[in-house]
């Protein structure tokens, strides 16, 4: 699964630059320019890609705080 969210990534990466709307003039839905229009849609493309990596490749452990009073990250460094 974490190899398919780099490769939505690398996609998003890919079309965020958009240089086939550069010269578009039109307007979608009636109101809205083409490019950002465009960039709405990939901005929600990758929110959702956002919510894909945190359910499915987020990392076991790393929102745990350490709870042990002597520990030196709790402290300020050396204690």
């Amino acid at each position: 699964m974490r190899l398919l969210i780099w490769l939505l990534v690398a996609t998003l990466v890919i079309f965020h630059q958009d240089f086939w709307n550069w010269s578009n003039a039109s307007l979608e839905y009636g109101i809205v320019p083409a490019g950002l229009a465009y960039h709405i849609w990939i901005s929600l493309a990758a929110s959702f890609v956002w919510l894909l990596a945190c359910i499915f490749a987020w990392p076991e452990g790393v929102d745990e705080f350490d709870n042990d009073p002597g520990s030196s990250s709790q402290n300020g460094g050396d204690a």
